[in-house]
Order: C-alpha cells, then structure tokens, then sequence
C-alpha cells in the first residue's frame, strides 16, 4: 500500500514527513533496550510480507501485517515500519523517499491506534482475544487505505476515483490479515503470552 514517487503534492509530503517523524520518536523513546530484539524480527516481518505486490493504480495490494506489528509494539511500531520501508524504498524503489513520511503514516498510525484500543483486549478469554486481534488485523488495513486515500484526494480532487478503488480492492487484504493477526495473537497466547502487551513479563 505504497504511494509511488512523484504522486503527492509537497504539502501533504511535508505534513507526512513532520508527523513521521513524530510519531518515530515517540516511538524510540518508548522502546525498551530488551524488546529491540523484538522491534526488529517484526520490522523484517514487514518488510518480507510486502514484497508480493498488486499493482492498482498509484498503490499496490499486498500483505502488511502493520495491525500484528501494532499490537506487539505499540507506539514502537513507528520506528520499526519506517525502517521496513527506508530498505524497501532503497533496494526494490517500493514507495520512494520523498513519499517515505506519508507511507510510513499510512503504515504505522493505524498500528498505533489499533494498539491502543485493542491491546487491553488480548489476555482476556480466548473469543475476546481472537476477536480483538481480527478487528485489530482488518482495521488496521482499513484505516490505512483511508489514510492512502485521504492523501491522495488533499493532492488532486481528482483522486477520489483512484482512492475509492483502492479501499475497495484492499478488503480481501483486510479479511486476510484479520485471521492472520487472530491466528498469531492465539498462538503466543499459547506459547509466549508474555510478547503480548500487558504482560507482567513484557
């Protein structure tokens, strides 16, 4: 769900750029020395899960799992997905760096958002958990491809069209990464609960 080089116009550039960058360093600073490891075994999920692309239009359908990344990082989700896409933009030119402050807010806000409204959910009974964690997986790609959406129609009116296709052809992605994100929040409850936010062990 990249936005190529050269689509956007600077100011929604620079307004991206400035709200990455915050967002990366409330990111950093809340990022504890002993989940760094973490940090960075799902920053390289992310990179590799959205290496298959789809083009459509000026963006692209592929998976994201920035809901999974949201959820076991938090707020730490920021600096982990802008360094995915720094290296996706420098090695396979996905995305680009002038629009690297842009997707890395389509990318990580929703993370953010969905850690903080569904993250109390997970250590409770399993339906609830794996509830929360689909909402969280198919949320967290629908906002993003509002947020695509929204920075294309502040550029050019005439994106409205573009942006409609574009949320409309990321919904099976949404169902994908809902069960993804259910099925891997069910697993480390069972293995590893204390990856989970809120542990007592986290």
């Amino acid at each position: 769900m990249h936005i190529s080089e050269g689509v956007l116009s600077g100011p929604v550039l620079i307004s991206g750029g400035a709200l990455a960058a915050a967002g990366t360093a409330i990111g950093l600073k809340k990022l504890d020395y002993d989940r760094i490891a973490q940090a960075g075994i799902l920053s390289a999920t992310f990179f590799v899960v959205s290496l298959i692309h789809i083009p459509i239009g000026p963006s692209n359908a592929h998976l994201i799992l920035n809901g999974l990344v949201g959820l076991l990082l938090g707020w730490a989700a920021f600096p982990a997905i802008l360094v995915a896409l720094v290296l996706q933009a420098m090695l396979f030119q996905f995305g680009g760096i002038t629009a690297l402050g842009v997707n890395t807010m389509i990318m990580a806000l929703p993370a953010v958002l969905c850690y903080l409204v569904f993250s109390s959910f997970l250590h409770k009974n399993t339906t609830l958990a794996f509830s929360s964690a689909f909402a969280c997986g198919f949320l967290s790609v629908f906002l993003s491809a509002i947020i695509l959406g929204l920075a294309l129609i502040f550029t050019e009116e005439n994106f409205f069209e573009v942006a409609a296709i574009v949320i409309a052809a990321h919904i099976p992605v949404m169902i994908i990464e809902g069960i993804v994100t259910a099925l891997c929040v069910a697993f480390l409850k069972k293995v590893q609960p204390t990856m989970l936010p809120g542990s007592s062990k986290q």
